[in-house]
């Protein structure tokens, strides 16, 4: 078969190879796909000149135009923060009060403090700062050392039971597994402070865990059990229970005691940041309030 035949459907020649009555097409390449590979060979020699393109052994090429993307990312973080410094150094020198009484500044802190809680906070009291089982709730008013703006800032600061020098520190003791207090007395008590938050408990059993109150609990918690802030004690009169307030939780938090620990923020939170995170919890607490 000469080369020169051409396929009747399609008028292109074939190759001029024959097998079983099956020929091949000599179709020739589109001229628009020739185009399409210069022009994108002519663009990749031109990006390879231009930019940043060929890895080194210890660099890159750099490209005539000299563009580095990461110095880039770097300039907008520093254009980015200082439009930032202002409203910052404000809200770092002004009291939370003075704070909130400003209009410019609550709306900077209404974009900024919820992510600023998201990334850091979240993660054990919740994304609505509610707390859960071993986490306490942000939106009520049982605070463990004080919910004053000036007593939340020096909690974010230094933690609780952390690594920081000048640490909050509170340790309930485990009076059922280091041996103080039998079972029964254990149960008692139990009794007796679940009866302080408004629980039935029977007379005899309120009695007897009274009198094991006073001599091991009081001493942090208050002879009425209602807490102490300056040792981080939980008042066990009212509503809110950080591990639970049935039967059962009450007897366990007595048999092995109880040691939370929150991390201080001092290194990686700014002031203007830990202020930021105060003045949110105080509006997420106002509007939680009945």
């Amino acid at each position: 078969m000469s080369v020169k035949d051409r396929d009747p459907l399609t008028g292109h020649q074939t190759t001029g190879h024959e097998w079983d009555g099956i020929t091949e097409l000599n179709t020739r390449v589109p001229r628009a796909v020739w185009i399409a590979i210069i022009v994108t060979h002519v663009w990749a020699l031109a990006v390879w000149v231009l930019l940043p393109a060929w890895p080194l052994v210890s660099s890159y090429t750099r490209g005539i135009l000299g563009i580095d993307q990461q110095q880039e990312v770097e300039q907008d973080i520093l254009r980015a923060g200082l439009a930032r410094s202002d409203w910052l150094s404000a809200i770092e020198e002004m009291p939370v009060e003075e704070i909130r009484a400003d209009p410019a500044l609550m709306s900077r802190i209404a974009g900024t403090a919820p992510a600023l809680f998201g990334d850091n906070c979240a993660a054990c009291h919740g994304a609505a700062a509610t707390g859960g089982p071993g986490f306490p709730s942000l939106v009520d008013d049982a605070w463990l050392w004080g919910g004053d703006a000036k007593t939340v800032m020096e909690t974010l600061r230094v933690g609780i039971n952390a690594q920081h020098p000048d640490t909050r520190w509170a340790q309930m003791l485990a009076f059922g597994r280091d041996g103080m207090l039998s079972r029964s007395e254990i149960r008692s008590v139990t009794g007796h402070v679940r009866a302080l938050s408004g629980a039935e408990i029977a007379p005899e059993l309120r009695e007897a865990g009274a009198t094991i109150f006073a001599e091991n609990c009081s001493s942090c918690h208050g002879a009425e059990g209602r807490g102490n802030t300056d040792l981080g004690a939980p008042d066990l009169t009212d509503e809110f229970w950080i591990y639970g307030g049935d039967e059962s939780a009450v007897y366990r938090t007595i048999w092995d005691g109880r040691q939370g620990l929150m991390p201080a923020w001092e290194e990686r939170l700014s002031l203007a940041d830990r202020k930021m995170l105060t003045v949110y919890l105080q509006e997420l607490a106002a509007e939680a309030a009945p």
